[in-house]
């Protein structure tokens, strides 16, 4: 396993849990010693201090975040600062604009970039690539699935890595995002690196 590190300070670190990839998030934020919880109710996202929004399918988790009565919880506390780290569908539900969302699909608005939902094709199209990631030492393993593409980044947005000449990962204050599925690679950096952020 790569990157592991020391037992992290008492973060709790919250799962968006309503579909998608949460339960390999969460096994990662075990390895790494931190409390990870999965987020399905307002009051389960009153008691984390950070928050991941998984892969999954973007248009049914925008739906299930009404549902849950969750979207209006989680806009506010991202407007408070609340650090959240989205994985593909989780990149898409945080940005700015969804270029080829259905008219009903909700965004956050809370990274300034626009996406491309499964930008690269279909799941027979998914492919994986060692990437260079600003501050690791090390190329990263990405895994793209079914992935959105950053479109363009407006004013304060950092790019922190490519796959060609895409923007794959990206932080925006307390806004890091990512194409891929960080969670799938035997390497837990990535998710350290959004800790340092908590």
């Amino acid at each position: 396993m790569v990157g592991v590190s020391s037992k992290k300070a008492a973060i709790k670190v919250g799962v968006l849990a309503l579909q998608g990839a949460f339960a390999r998030h969460q096994k990662v934020f075990h390895e790494l010693s931190v409390d990870a919880i999965e987020v399905r109710t307002p009051a389960n996202l009153e008691k984390v201090d950070a928050l991941v929004m998984p892969g999954g399918e973007s248009t049914t988790m925008s739906q299930l975040l009404e549902s849950s009565q969750l979207f209006e919880p989680i806009s506010r506390r991202l407007k408070e600062g609340l650090p959240v780290f989205g994985t593909c569908a989780g990149m898409i539900l945080l940005s700015r604009t969804i270029l080829d969302g259905r008219a009903d699909q909700l965004s956050f608005d809370a990274i300034n970039i626009d996406v491309q939902r499964n930008a690269y094709g279909r799941q027979i199209d998914s492919f994986e690539a060692d990437i260079k990631i600003d501050s690791l030492d090390q190329p990263f393993h990405a895994v793209f699935i079914r992935a959105p593409r950053i479109v363009s980044l407006g004013s304060g947005v950092t790019p922190l890595a490519y796959c060609g000449d895409d923007v794959v990962l990206a932080r925006q204050e307390n806004v890091l995002v990512a194409s891929f599925h960080p969670e799938l690679a035997d390497d837990v950096r990535l998710h350290e690196l959004f800790l340092k952020g908590v």
